[in-house]
């Protein structure tokens, strides 16, 4: 297997991933390339063909007093199709993401996670942080 940062050669098999087709992988393909600065896909391969996805979105914080940049990131849309589920890619996204954080210094790394998620990221070195609310509309 191999964990590599994906790139625009990677549109196509990213939009299927994420369930984008026909006309979709146009616009899909546009809002990568205008989110690549912020938004960095990550792809796992077995032989060759593309099996996992996950994104690390990077956003800043509003500066405090003597820490003038504060970064931030934030893992998204992570997906490994059903054939090759429970077979340690997931852990290599994962890897790969947090060692992208490490190396860019970010402050720390959340994740949204659905509930048949929430043990594997917690396998992975993430935890539960009492200071993280979330708030949604009521009509949501």
């Amino acid at each position: 297997m191999i964990v590599r940062r994906a790139g625009v050669a990677d549109v196509a098999v990213l939009a299927d991933l994420r369930g984008i087709d026909g006309d979709g992988i146009l616009s899909f393909a546009g809002w990568v390339a205008a989110h690549a600065e912020t938004h960095l896909p990550f792809v796992a391969e077995i032989d060759g063909a593309v099996v996992g996805a996950a994104w690390l979105l990077i956003a800043e914080r509003v500066p405090g007093n003597g820490s003038p940049e504060r970064w931030y990131g934030d893992i998204q849309s992570v997906m490994v199709r059903e054939e090759h589920r429970n077979r340690g890619i997931g852990a290599a996204l994962m890897s790969a993401i947090l060692a992208e954080a490490r190396t860019r210094g970010l402050l720390h790394v959340t994740v949204h996670s659905g509930r048949r998620a929430v043990d594997f990221y917690l396998r992975n070195g993430f935890s539960h942080h009492r200071q993280l609310l979330l708030w949604e509309p009521a009509d949501a």
